[in-house]
């Protein structure tokens, strides 16, 4: 008996016999009656009968024992092994006590919950232009490793922000579907972000959907996607990629990619939403950000005015970071890029047929060098990115910087 958890009761209250502190019952202010009874108020049911005189009715001793855990979810080891119609039950009480505002103690209830019941904590993630969310929650949206879909679309995430690293751990193996447009993405940033997985052969393993859409990337930026397997469906619209009859040889050569004449509907972000029993926590966060005291408002004003005025950096750097959004919706419309994969029982494309036919009525020395057919076919000023990356085991001196920082 030394070493177990012991709880006593006395008057009442159920503490336990340790150096961990149980959270005490809330008075409710609305309640005009004596002080014990207020303390116990939630263990009753209130009514009306048809008279409409007020009877109460005791709550079962689950819904009891629900709240007490709820009220104590911190101090919760672990949920692996119970029933997920117990977790949702619980689940739904820590969020009506407005645990998950909580910045103390969010993260670790929410990883509770993720180790138990993964994608049915949340399956889908849409932040599509809340980038004040994802800076505020970063750590809390770090411990949704279940997802199988996550729109990023214009939160600013430049070349180097934290999420990285998320993204492309294998905590996130699960994503399939990833959109990450309008983030004032470059070639370095790509080449950033799939760094883990191009050396060390981890992270994105499931991914089939990308959008690339209103970033500043080149063809260059092409030859990173080549070690995503399972890629199926590109979006790479309003970027520096031009459509042409280099791009979809490119393209073919190597992602294995046909052009799409017509839109593709997996980038019609509007059926994109947020799934999951943390959906309402979603809101509850965007809520309280709303409702935020005019002091912290004041006081974040006075801080904007200093980086403002005291650090030019950071001003441009906030400037670069603003999402990218296209002036004229006829042109986007125009210049739209989706490419897919074929299917593998359809056959062989026709489009990059005719353009096989083209190099091979180049001279005798391009069809002797057949395993440079690839670098040859893009664009003449990026020839060797793409030649560095067929051999796995050649890295740059960039890759092995990208290496050490990780």
């Amino acid at each position: 008996m030394d070493n177990d958890t012991i709880y006593v009761q006395e008057r009442g209250k159920l503490r336990r016999v340790s150096d961990i502190v149980l959270a005490q019952p809330k008075p409710v202010s609305s309640c005009r009656r004596t002080n014990p009874f207020v303390l116990r108020k939630e263990h009753f049911v209130f009514t009306y009968n048809a008279e409409g005189s007020l009877r109460y009715t005791t709550k079962s001793l689950f819904d009891i024992a629900v709240m007490f855990v709820a009220d104590n979810i911190q101090h919760v080891d672990s949920l692996v092994g119970f029933p997920e119609q117990i977790g949702d039950r619980l689940f739904a009480a820590v969020e009506e006590n407005r645990v998950f505002l909580n910045l103390d103690i969010s993260p670790k209830a929410l990883q509770l919950f993720s180790d138990a019941y993964g994608h049915m904590v949340l399956g889908s993630l849409c932040l599509r232009n809340r980038f004040p969310l994802l800076h505020e929650r970063i750590n809390e949206i770090k411990t949704f490793h279940s997802l199988t879909s996550l729109d990023l679309f214009g939160c600013r995430l430049g070349d180097d922000h934290g999420i990285f690293q998320h993204l492309t751990s294998s905590s996130l193996a699960s994503l399939i579907r990833l959109f990450i447009g309008g983030n004032s993405l470059s070639d370095v940033g790509l080449q950033r972000l799939t760094a883990p997985i191009r050396m060390m052969k981890k992270g994105m393993d499931n991914l089939q959907i990308l959008d690339l859409s209103f970033n500043p990337i080149s063809e260059r930026a092409l030859g990173y996607l080549k070690c995503l397997p399972k890629l199926e469906k590109l979006d790479v619209s309003g970027t520096s990629l031009k459509h042409g009859t280099g791009l979809k040889t490119t393209m073919w050569n190597l992602l294995g990619l046909s052009y799409s004449e017509k839109p593709l509907d997996t980038f019609d972000h509007s059926r994109c939403k947020t799934e999951g029993w943390a959906e309402q926590v979603i809101i509850q966060w965007e809520t309280n950000s709303a409702q935020m005291p005019k002091q912290k408002k004041l006081e974040e004003s006075r801080t904007s005015a200093l980086r403002f005025f005291g650090r030019q950096k950071f001003f441009r750097e906030v400037l670069n970071a603003a999402p990218l959004v296209c002036g004229n919706e006829e042109e986007a419309e125009r210049e739209r890029l989706h490419f897919y994969r074929p299917s593998a029982n359809k056959p062989v494309p026709e489009e990059p047929v005719p353009y096989m036919t083209n190099h091979q009525a180049k001279p005798s020395w391009h069809n002797t060098k057949k395993r440079q057919r690839q670098s040859k076919s893009c664009d003449s000023s990026h020839p060797s990115p793409p030649t560095k990356r067929l051999s796995s085991s050649a890295l740059s001196a960039e890759d092995i910087d990208l290496l050490n920082s990780y």
